[in-house]
């Protein structure tokens, strides 16, 4: 009686590890591994996008500063107020 006792936990337990590295382990680390290939995905195109954007900027020879971007459009204007108080 012992022995059969015995030989049934012994079956037991070596069926719930079986289901438990089924359920767990495995499913856990194919969840796992879709979320890392989807952040790695999300890098890649991130960093192609951030490539493009650098090649394009490197590719335009004429994207320059403006010389004339702290010019007022009327530069006049300061002039006849500081000049014409009353108005």
């Amino acid at each position: 009686m012992l022995l059969i006792s015995f030989a049934a936990l012994i079956i037991g337990v070596a069926i719930g590890y079986g289901y438990g590295t089924k359920v767990g382990y495995k499913s856990g680390d194919a969840d796992g591994f879709a979320r890392a290939e989807d952040q790695a995905k999300k890098l890649q195109e991130a960093a192609g996008q951030k490539a493009a954007t650098e090649a394009a900027k490197a590719a335009n020879p004429f994207q320059t500063t403006n010389p004339l971007q702290s010019v007022d459009t009327n530069p006049f204007e300061k002039a006849k107020k500081v000049l014409n108080p009353f108005q």
